[in-house]
């Protein structure tokens, strides 16, 4: 049994390393002389603000167009240094109208851009760039709110030569009837708020959520058809060109969590599925003689999170139950843990299908919806299932 034995410790170091070891290591690298490498730079006064575009692409939004109309014009920003571009390629409902009767009136430069036939959110937003002038661009989803000092804290970071693009925060809207999945959903992006802040100050943002991240006009790569996450791909390939990608976490994006266990875990596969799909397009992160910081975060951040991690649980089950068949001791008492953690997610699922909500059971529901996301998104890649229009997940109402 030494064989199993050393594979099953093995993996489930890999395991730990993948979703709890690298933010200890993280934090341990930051403890050391020279770790926190970045701060925020100060804010800019009225009279130096940069110009900044705004880019939203809104498809079929008409239910929260208005809310996003108003939400942009709450950002304390100069009027006339912002641009702010509505962009409803392929929307068959009334988002575009609505848009442009508020062009006059919304208060602040504003572009509605529509063509029909949809071709998906990267596609839409190439072909409104050509005309873009301000050298940041800020992009945001039309279904969330920005704090009014978002842009102002983003911009600020771009003091910083070496910035290339700036990674704003995710947050979800917390509300006491949330389901099962949102309550994991806003505690995992609590999570990845600190290690976002943490890899930022070692070094850079590995990857940023299209919720809200903004990028300098010059820098903006081409982006090849297809790409299924073009906001990861996009901070990624300019931290690949030696750029940084800073993170301003007073700069936040808020959206109410995923309204029920299946929105949730749809949105997870198409996320895997370009994850995965991104991890073959940028195969350079992986070589350390390059940038061993930006290895070392992008292997223990992300890659391992939609491979070895996923792939190693089953392996964890089936050695554990070979080695509590033939040596039992911990490895009974491990497997016993096990199987309650799995148990106890399937107890969340049932209970949350029947909107039954018991906080206890938010973590292992969500952990294993995770994993099993990162498996159906991978076959999705493989068949040339998962298309760039995103089918788009139903979000809890705000109230």
């Amino acid at each position: 049994m030494i064989l199993p034995a050393t594979l099953f410790w093995i993996a489930i170091a890999i395991v730990f390393y993948s979703y709890f070891g690298y933010g200890i290591h993280l934090w341990i690298m930051r403890q050391l002389p020279g770790g926190k490498r970045h701060q925020a730079p100060p804010l800019h006064d009225d009279t130096d603000c940069p110009k900044v575009a705004l880019l939203i692409a809104a498809w079929n939004e008409e239910d929260f167009i208005r809310e996003k109309l108003a939400d942009t014009g709450a950002l304390n920003y100069p009027a006339d240094r912002l641009e702010v571009y509505i962009i409803t390629d392929g929307s068959t409902d009334s988002t575009t109208e609505i848009a442009r009767a508020h062009e006059f009136t919304a208060g602040f430069q504003l572009n509605v851009e529509h063509r029909d036939g949809r071709s998906g959110k990267q596609a839409a937003i190439e072909r409104v760039l050509p005309s873009v002038t301000a050298p940041i661009v800020v992009f945001t989803d039309a279904n969330t709110y920005l704090n009014p000092m978002a842009i102002r804290n983003i911009v600020r970071h771009y003091k910083d030569p070496e910035v290339a693009a700036v990674a704003g925060e995710k947050r979800i809207m917390k509300k006491a009837a949330d389901a099962a999945a949102g309550a994991g959903e806003g505690l995992y992006w609590r999570y990845e708020s600190t290690l976002k802040r943490w890899d930022s100050e070692f070094n850079t943002v590995v990857g940023a959520a299209g919720e809200l991240f903004s990028v300098r006009r010059k820098l903006i790569p081409d982006v090849p058809a297809g790409t299924l996450v073009e906001d990861f791909y996009t901070t990624m390939k300019l931290c690949e060109r030696g750029y940084r990608v800073a993170y301003a976490p007073d700069a936040y994006a808020t959206e109410t969590s995923s309204a029920n266990v299946a929105e949730e875990m749809k949105r997870k596969v198409r996320i895997a599925a370009g994850g995965l799909q991104a991890a073959a397009q940028l195969k350079n992160l992986l070589n350390p003689f390059i940038d061993w910081r930006l290895t070392f975060q992008y292997v223990g951040h992300r890659l391992l999170r939609w491979t070895l991690g996923p792939a190693l649980l089953p392996v964890i089950l089936v050695l554990n139950i070979i080695l509590a068949l033939n040596v039992g001791g911990i490895y009974s008492w491990i497997l016993g843990l096990q199987a309650a953690f799995y148990i106890a997610a399937l107890i969340g699922y049932l209970f949350e299908r029947r909107e039954v909500r018991l906080k206890l059971l938010f973590v292992p529901m969500y952990f294993v919806m995770m994993n099993l996301s990162v498996y159906k998104g991978l076959i999705r890649l493989l068949k040339s299932e998962q298309s760039v229009n995103w089918e788009k997940a139903q979000r809890a109402p705000v109230a």
